[in-house]
């Protein structure tokens, strides 16, 4: 569905349409703007607006976090402008007589892109494969967890006794989901309604768990699309008295919850397979190797934008299908990197490292960069592994703690030169915050734990 901008005044006009969200991504992924009366909009506010730029300088809870370059208290917290992208203009079905667009965040004063800002870091990666003739194509496979409270009982239980929207493990499960079809059918038809189109919904690994699949898209297009399913998810859940986290380790006793990221690449005009070769082992041509094997030599580097949380190294456990080892297999869901479609031009490389808490600007943009670096290094593939990479040993493995991944990526050479200095630095402080907020806090595990026996 192509929803331009004189269909939204045909909608304005006609009463259909009297709301419209401008959103800018933040760091965490999540959708940040305001909500203009329909008639300003195609008035004005089409050209653009402005938001504090404090929004790409906090944490999950909108703290004001000491320590950004970019802003701060001292330098007064002053605006961004927020950019309309019109070519992300759709329809909302799930909300009364809403539209919504996505803006990039550009500089009140120079109007250049703000380079830290999610959306401008995967841009810039976008036009260094186009300066390169190639294209990228994504997809995000989103799981996430889907429970009968609202968030407001769930927030005033403490998360404690939450109720699961099924009492079974659920993968593939017809009958199962089809007692959860009232939130997963709505999902998949507003998904439908603002032009993502989507595949399937299924039933996922532990009780309560589902996934949403969409249609693969340049990366850009993946990277809007993702933002947006993972805000209507949460928003149609919360019109039917449920509510959905995207946490990557709700549980210990629960699978988690991850995003594994599909890449491939193509020439230009999106019409030549770049990582097909028919006489190439298992279809793999020389390109797609190359970018595996960047994929593979800056794992550790790229893992933050994959993992940005303590909580996401929760996930990484074992026998969980979460991968522990940042290697590639054949079509081997205990790797970090799968060959997928095989000898087709389907063929393709699927990331399973990332959590459902991901960024999909950050994440997809440090995929690339790293590919990128592969590709211009012409890097050499090491041999695929062969079976269970759980038990593997003297092979890589993922960064196990928030605080290895970090040191990896500030000292990343490689992404230095890809994102800029001052990008690297801003994300590195955005995780050294995470790490000092919970190194601080006290759990429920240590009170339980200790409160008497210590």
């Amino acid at each position: 569905m192509n929803y331009t901008f004189d269909d939204l005044k045909k909608d304005v006009a006609d009463g259909r349409i009297d709301t419209v969200l401008a959103c800018q991504v933040d760091m965490q992924g999540r959708l940040m703007g305001k909500r203009f009366q329909a008639e300003y909009f195609i008035e004005s506010a089409y050209k653009e607006t402005h938001s504090c730029n404090y929004l790409l300088a906090t944490d999950m809870e909108m703290e004001t976090v000491p320590g950004y370059k970019s802003t701060s208290w001292e330098k007064g917290y002053g605006d961004y402008t927020m950019k309309p992208d019109l070519s992300t203009l759709r329809r909302v079905p799930w909300l009364e007589g809403t539209a919504l667009v996505l803006c990039d965040v550009l500089d009140h004063h120079t109007h250049d892109e703000v380079p830290h800002s999610p959306r401008a870091i995967l841009k810039k990666q976008v036009a260094r494969l186009e300066a390169m003739g190639m294209k990228a194509y994504m997809a995000s496979e989103l799981e996430f967890f889907l429970f009968d409270q609202t968030y407001d009982d769930a927030r005033m239980s403490g998360y404690r006794d939450l109720q699961l929207a099924s009492g079974y493990n659920e993968d593939y499960h017809i009958f199962q989901t089809t007692k959860e079809e009232d939130v997963m059918r709505a999902i998949r038809k507003g998904l439908q309604g603002a032009g993502i189109p989507v595949e399937n919904s299924k039933g996922e690994a532990s009780a309560g768990q589902e996934e949403i699949n969409v249609r693969y898209a340049d990366a850009l297009t993946m990277a809007d699309r993702h933002a947006i399913i993972k805000n209507a998810c949460k928003e149609i859940a919360w019109s039917r008295g449920k509510a959905i986290t995207f946490l990557a380790k709700w549980h210990y006793n629960a699978a988690g919850s991850s995003s594994h990221i599909h890449q491939s690449l193509w020439t230009s005009d999106g019409k030549t397979p770049l990582f097909f070769d028919e006489n190439g082992e298992h279809g793999m041509s020389s390109t797609m190797k190359h970018y595996m094997a960047g994929l593979l030599a800056h794992a550790s580097e790229i893992t933050y934008f994959l993992a940005p949380y303590i909580n996401s190294y929760k996930r990484f456990m074992a026998g969980t299908f979460a991968p522990t080892k940042a290697i590639w297999s054949k079509d081997n869901r205990t790797a970090g990197y799968r060959l997928c479609g095989e000898d087709t031009k389907a063929i393709r490389v699927e990331c399973r490292v990332g959590g459902s808490d991901l960024n999909p600007y950050l994440a997809m943009a440090a995929l690339l960069a790293a590919g990128i670096d592969g590709i211009e290094k012409r890097m050499e593939l090491e041999p695929a592994f062969t079976g269970d990479a759980y038990g593997a040993q003297g092979v890589r493995e993922i960064p196990r703690t928030l605080r290895a991944a970090t040191a990896a990526l500030s000292g990343s050479a490689m992404l230095r030169a890809a994102f800029g200095d001052a990008v690297v630095d801003h994300y590195v402080r955005a995780a050294e915050w995470e790490q000092e907020e919970y190194d601080r806090k006290v759990t429920d595990w240590e009170v339980a734990r200790g409160f008497e026996r210590a």
